[in-house]
């Protein structure tokens, strides 16, 4: 038997409910493996104070504990402070979670801790790892490294971590190699590529989804938050070189009224639908209907956007982000093009003339499964707990010589 006990402060909840659920779904697979038994502890970042109520009150009313997915889910509260770039933030999660996990440990006495977020939840981990002899998995995914392992106030944090973990797992290769420049070490790092949901994703009426959202003629899709690090604007830049060509954008943030009053001023508002947060269960219908997804990232690890519009049967066109030649292999899936609009509108263009074949561009998706992904990461921390913890098996050898 394989107690996990994983540990994400990027994981969905009632008020969040497309908040990491790449994790989600990971942590299912993992549980329904055979064998394995996990308890997953998702902490909420709160500012201090009264701030907590007037900008996050929807999530103070969350649960302490739920069973959310058929997961057991502890949901506990830690101090984020804001202007201080996550200076304390690893230090605050620690502190709370110390009784809850003091807690859990008395009915379940979990193997292995499995971070699947690097910041706070790494250094926090590599901590509670040594209070219970455990050892320690932390999984980079992309903005968990490239901004925070970049922060002057975090970077060191994250860097120790790395050397203070058993076991490290990297979204791609590209994220791996980020990871090693950092300083983290190269011999530690797994590459655990996410996973997509094939039957779900998968080629439909791409006329008859695009009628249900009653638009016709070429469209392209971009999807994701709406943050500057996405390079939504960049892609709206893009469709006013193409004319006739639909932009839908999926997602909400705060870019929302710069990317609307950037369509007006270019001239393309009737060409630009804002759909905003769109459900994970709707993505499938959304993806049918375009004929491109095109996402402009300046830092990615392997998002699942990708993976999930080419099980659509969707061609993309990204930037060079992350592992992005991991996907885009062949013709097929799409192009990577240089991250200025006229490179995308050409791509696009390019995509939109070479017509897709949907299951040609499903192909390319095909080995992303997320029964590769269970398989991987029970076999990566069962080596763990084999092995055993290093601060523990360190311990050992000290007093053996």
């Amino acid at each position: 038997m394989l107690r996990v006990l994983t540990l994400s402060t990027l994981f969905p909840d009632r008020s969040r409910p497309n908040f990491g659920v790449f994790v989600e779904r990971q942590t299912l697979g993992l549980a329904a493996a055979p064998g394995v038994v996990v308890k997953v502890v998702a902490p909420i970042g709160l500012p201090p104070g009264p701030l907590a109520l007037i900008q996050h009150g929807d999530k103070l009313t969350l649960p302490l504990r739920e069973t959310w997915r058929g997961l057991d889910v502890h949901r506990p509260r830690f101090t984020a402070v804001p202007g201080v770039g996550g200076r304390w933030h690893a230090h605050h999660l620690l502190r709370a979670l110390e009784p809850v996990l003091d807690a859990i440990r008395d009915g379940f006495a979990f193997d292995v801790i499995d971070a699947s977020f690097f910041f706070p939840d790494g250094p926090a981990a590599v901590a509670l790892g040594a209070r219970y002899g455990v050892p320690v998995s932390i999984k980079a995914r992309g903005a968990d490294v490239h901004h925070w392992g970049a922060m002057g106030p975090t970077a060191t944090q994250v860097v120790a971590a790395a050397h203070a973990a058993d076991g490290l797992l990297a979204v791609s290769a590209a994220m791996r190699a980020d990871m090693i420049a950092l300083g983290m070490p190269a011999d530690a790092i797994r590459v655990h590529h996410t996973g997509v949901d094939l039957e779900r994703f998968r080629p439909g009426d791409r006329d008859a989804a695009k009628a249900a959202l009653g638009i016709a003629g070429a469209t392209v899709l971009s999807l994701g938050a709406l943050i500057p690090r996405k390079g939504h604007g960049l892609v709206l830049d893009a469709v006013a070189m193409l004319p006739g060509v639909t932009l839908l954008i999926a997602g909400e943030g705060p870019d929302r009224p710069k990317l609307l009053a950037r369509a007006e001023a270019l001239g393309i508002g009737d060409r630009v639908r804002l759909l905003g947060a769109v459900s994970h269960d709707r993505l499938p219908e959304l993806l049918g209907a375009a004929d491109v997804m095109a996402l402009a990232s300046t830092s990615e690890g392997l998002a699942n956007a990708w993976l999930e519009a080419l099980a659509c049967g969707t061609p993309i066109v990204i930037s060079a982000a992350g592992g992005a030649q991991e996907v885009v292999t062949s013709p097929a899936a799409g192009r990577i093009a240089m991250g200025d609009p006229r490179a995308f509108a050409h791509a696009i263009a390019d995509v939109l003339q070479q017509g897709a074949d949907p299951l040609a561009v499903r192909a390319t998706a095909a080995r992303f499964t997320w029964g590769a992904n269970t398989a991987g990461l029970v076999d990566h921390l069962s080596g763990l707990v084999t092995r055993g913890c290093r601060v523990v098996s360190q311990a050992a050898q000290a007093s053996s010589g």
